[in-house]
């Protein structure tokens, strides 16, 4: 029964830390100021019939501060590139050279780095969600546990606490790369 409490127990750390890799994607994902690879991530181009990330169809690089140069493979790609970069909702505007798409990042508005700062917080509250869903979820068993008859009413609250202090600590994980990216965004 210890194995499957145990087991358990991993199963949720593991679904937590899964909650706090996705925060960190997103976060990737909001522009700074700064010219990031990852800013281009969620871009799909139409290419050879179907949707393609844009890390399969060129090669993304940060050669300035401020810019970001995607070399496309595929000649006949870059206008797609551009148009799927220009598109993705993230307000950039690319320029093809050649084979080679300058995508420059402009400076943060004051009132865009404040949509930022909210977008930043609808992620991490989206994650404390998906957090406290699994612990919600890891409560339910070991309550089926005890129900049971597999382990004591004693030993179920010990398991709750164990349950509650690994959720407060992911919580408070996401509450620090909060913080963290609240800064990074005020600073630029």
């Amino acid at each position: 029964m210890a194995a499957d409490l145990g087991a358990l127990k991993e199963d949720l750390q593991r679904r937590m830390d899964g909650a706090l890799d996705t925060l960190r994607r997103e976060f990737a994902g909001l522009r700074t100021g700064r010219a990031n690879p990852a800013l281009l991530e969620p871009v799909k181009v139409e290419a050879y019939g179907t949707e393609m990330p844009l890390s399969q169809v060129g090669t993304v690089s940060v050669p300035e501060p401020r810019m970001i140069a995607v070399q496309v493979w595929d000649r006949a790609l870059v206008g797609l590139v551009e148009k799927a970069i220009r598109d993705a909702g993230l307000g950039l505007n690319p320029m093809a050279d050649g084979q080679l798409v300058r995508v420059p990042i402009p400076s943060l508005t004051a009132e865009r780095r404040a949509e930022l700062a909210k977008a930043a917080g609808r992620y991490a509250e989206g994650a404390r969600v998906a957090i406290r869903a699994v612990r919600r979820d890891g409560m339910e068993h070991i309550r089926q546990f005890e129900k049971k008859g597999d382990i004591s009413q004693d030993a179920m609250t010990q398991w709750l606490d164990e349950v509650q202090k690994l959720t407060d600590q992911h919580v408070k994980r996401v509450d620090d790369a909060l913080a963290d990216k609240e800064r990074e965004i005020r600073q630029i």
